[in-house]
């Protein structure tokens, strides 16, 4: 795992309508080789031709059955059948995904290759190559669900200094104590066995990236939302115009995605989803600065987001 980037890419930030500047929702992850998309609005083919990722897409994630979120599956998977790809596409979602899937196939039914649906609920842990993506419950006035990508443990730190005093000399029985596996090294004229406990420090908490969708603010499992390096919640109001419109349709202000930040204590809090009624997000960012106090965006389409290793 070690080495493997992490990118979030912007792809579509406006809320039910789109706006000059604001595509409908589409969150690209790009960890290592993987793509994984999260929702896909309407144009969301244009913005990827925009920042150049291609169309190599693992995974499609659907938070729930509003076409904000859906309608750019149908063009995507057009041009993937025209491009000539052939590795199988997966799509999950809540209830309805089997049916969305034979819709689909009814639209387009010589799809060259193998498209398929598994649906999703709370609590369900799909597992990748050195990650894994759960979903849980969200709250938009129907059956929703977001997303928590969560990278597996990562090895501790290797105490170079502590092994050489051990008596294993630099090289590749280094590498191999990283990997895992002891290594046996003579000691005098005693063979003496090193394990990885004694040089590797306690294991490391790999990236995380949590992604609301459409949802009241999400304080129903902090647990699993806390601590990500990167929590996108959606904030389709401020706070002066939007508060009862919020809970009228099942929406949160960036005052609530702020008080969520505060209980779940992410790195970088990112608001989306915003209504075409505001300019700018300036109002929202003021408003979420009022609950959180770590760093706050409200990334424009095509803004892309790396990642890093934390020290910890």
């Amino acid at each position: 795992m070690a080495g493997e980037t992490l990118f979030v890419h912007f792809l579509g930030t406006a809320g039910a309508l789109p706006t000059p500047l604001r595509n409908p929702s589409c969150i690209m992850i790009r960890r290592g080789s993987d793509t994984l998309l999260f929702d896909c609005g309407e144009g969301a083919q244009q913005q990827m031709m925009r920042l150049k990722t291609g169309f190599t897409v693992n995974a499609v994630f659907i938070t729930h059955w509003h076409a904000d979120h859906y309608l750019g599956i149908f063009g995507l998977i057009e041009t993937m059948a025209f491009n000539g790809r052939t590795e199988p596409l997966t799509l999950y979602g809540p209830r309805g995904i089997d049916w969305f899937v034979n819709i689909i196939h009814q639209l387009t039914p010589k799809i060259p290759f193998t498209l398929s649906a598994i649906e999703v609920s709370d609590g369900d842990v799909i597992m990748f190559d050195g990650y894994s993506v759960v979903a849980f419950r969200t709250f938009h006035g129907m059956e929703s669900i977001g997303y928590v990508l969560e990278e597996d443990m990562r090895p501790g730190r290797f105490d170079r200094e502590g092994a050489i005093s051990l008596g294993v000399k630099p090289g590749p029985m280094f590498g191999k104590l990283q990997r895992g596996s002891p290594v046996t090294i003579l000691r005098g004229d005693e063979e003496v066995t090193i394990t990885p406990e004694m040089v590797m420090g306690e294991r490391r908490r790999g990236r995380k990236v949590v992604y609301t969708g459409d949802t009241r603010p999400v304080k129903n499992q902090p647990e699993l939302l806390a601590n990500a390096d990167l929590l996108i919640h959606e904030a389709t109001f401020d706070e002066e115009e939007g508060s009862e419109r919020a809970k009228e349709a099942w929406h949160s202000t960036a005052c609530e995605a702020g008080q969520v930040a505060a209980l779940v204590k992410p790195k970088i809090l990112a608001l989306v989803h915003f209504s075409s009624r505001y300019i700018t997000a300036a109002s929202h960012i003021k408003d979420a600065k009022e609950y959180f106090s770590g760093e706050i965006i409200a990334p424009n389409d095509l803004t892309t987001v790396e990642i890093p290793y934390s020290d910890e």
